[in-house]
């Protein structure tokens, strides 16, 4: 398995930070043919597979904050008013995804890229670990 750490800066407001291309160059850079995982080690982040840049990034923000508004109904409340819906955002949108990977090529579909999904405003620092989990030679077991 090969890995790498990325470093993000999220800013300071609600964001989707598309890491497509970081990707893209990590698979490259392994090549082969396997499995691309995409894990964000924070409890107030996810990571998405969706279309970004026709509306449907501010859509997702729009409908995380219907559905988890940022007030003071939530038991986790240190930071920023709303902070503990960061918290359960994770359950929502998960902070991992998998991605096919052949001949060094991610195989997202037409309009699919992958997205960092933050709410938290109080951490605009974010990692996100690309692990290239490559295929055994055939007969070379588990």
């Amino acid at each position: 398995m090969r890995t790498k750490l990325l470093d993000l800066h999220t800013g300071g407001s609600e964001s989707i930070t598309d890491i497509t291309g970081m990707c893209r160059d990590f698979a490259a850079e392994v090549g082969g043919d396997g499995l691309l995982h995409v894990f964000v080690p924070h409890a107030t982040a996810g990571v998405s597979i969706m279309e970004l840049g026709s509306g449907s990034d501010d859509d997702l923000l729009a409908a995380l904050r219907e559905l988890l508004p940022a007030d003071d109904r939530w038991r986790h409340r240190h930071g920023s008013p709303g902070h503990g819906r960061s918290h359960v955002m994770p359950a929502m949108i998960p902070p991992y995804a998998t991605v096919p990977v052949l001949s060094g090529r991610v195989e997202l579909g037409t309009w699919q890229s992958v997205a960092i999904v933050d709410l938290n405003v109080d951490n605009p620092r974010r990692q996100v670990r690309l692990s290239f989990l490559t295929s055994l030679p055939d007969g070379a077991g588990w």
